[in-house]
């Protein structure tokens, strides 16, 4: 475990998956993070790589081959390297091999990051393409958060805060766990969403085209604590009992989400595909902020 404090904020973080373990608000002794209870949910702040989500029946096809690949891809059960120290940031890298290659059979080297700025985490990603020919990947995040003021026994436990105010547009998982076609509308009081037992019953919300750029997390007083600020194209919310409420919620920006259903089309044409020509790289980030 390696780990990283300033005045503010203290977080540990795993070289397995490179995942982050812990975040500690300083100031109140506040865990931010849930702590992987496996009763709801074992992980707590996987990447998510080469893919988001579900592939159609857990295959996908690259230039005619069938490769198999598990929900949200490898590199969250994989050890890392870290790469640089310093007193305010970790790095960590993989790079394919052996093992990648029997499900992606593309060159790359993938780096995590994570910078103390003030109050807030700054979670970076470069994916490099080392191979000799064009890859396409997915990258995503999972943090798990918990509710600092949680009541199973309300009917409200907390709440979301959304940069945009307005009515916005929503896609549901449906078949093996893959988007269904239609979209719906979801309003807001402006801006606000209350977080209810039956919010999740349909697994994630799922909002595209860049419609949400800040998440806040509020306490049932409707009080802030912790704001999730990104620039991903697309962000799902998700916490796992269904119809019953969960101590904590994820907020997670994607580049990339899951298969359609029924999609049986080419890995490289999959929604929200990212592809790096030969030594080109990739990179993106965002930042989790105590408030």
């Amino acid at each position: 475990m390696n780990a990283l404090k300033n005045q503010h904020i203290a977080i540990e973080v795993s070289p397995m998956g490179a995942e982050l373990q812990s975040i500690v608000d300083l100031a109140s002794g506040r865990q931010c993070l849930w702590q992987g209870n496996p009763d709801y949910w074992r992980r707590r702040s996987p990447v998510l790589f080469p893919i988001v989500g579900s592939i159609y029946d857990g295959e996908t096809r690259i230039d005619g081959t069938i490769y198999r690949m598990g929900q949200h891809g490898f590199a969250r059960d994989m050890m890392m390297t870290l790469v640089e120290s310093t007193p305010t940031s970790l790095t960590y890298a993989l790079c394919s091999n052996d093992e990648t290659r029997s499900m992606l059979p593309y060159d790359f080297r993938l780096e995590i990051s994570y910078t103390l700025v003030e109050k807030a985490i700054i979670v970076g990603w470069r994916v490099v393409n080392t191979s000799s020919a064009d890859i396409h990947f997915q990258i995503g995040a999972h943090p798990a958060f918990n509710h600092p003021d949680f009541d199973p026994a309300s009917p409200v436990v907390g709440y979301f805060r959304f940069d945009n105010r307005e009515p916005l547009t929503l896609s549901a998982i449906g078949e093996k766990g893959c988007l269904k076609q239609a979209t719906t509308k979801l309003s807001t009081d402006d801006g606000v969403l209350p977080i209810t037992p039956d919010l999740f019953a349909g697994d994630a919300l799922i909002f595209e085209n860049s419609q949400i750029r800040t998440v806040e997390l509020l306490d049932r007083n409707r009080k802030p604590y912790l704001r999730v600020g990104f620039d991903a194209p697309v962000v799902g919310l998700w916490a796992p009992r269904r119809n019953e409420h969960s101590p904590f919620v994820c907020i997670e920006p994607w580049y990339g989400r899951c298969d359609r259903e029924n999609y049986t089309g080419e890995f490289a044409d999959k929604d929200w595909i990212n592809t790096l020509a030969p030594d080109q790289s990739f990179e993106a980030k965002y930042s989790i902020e105590i408030v």
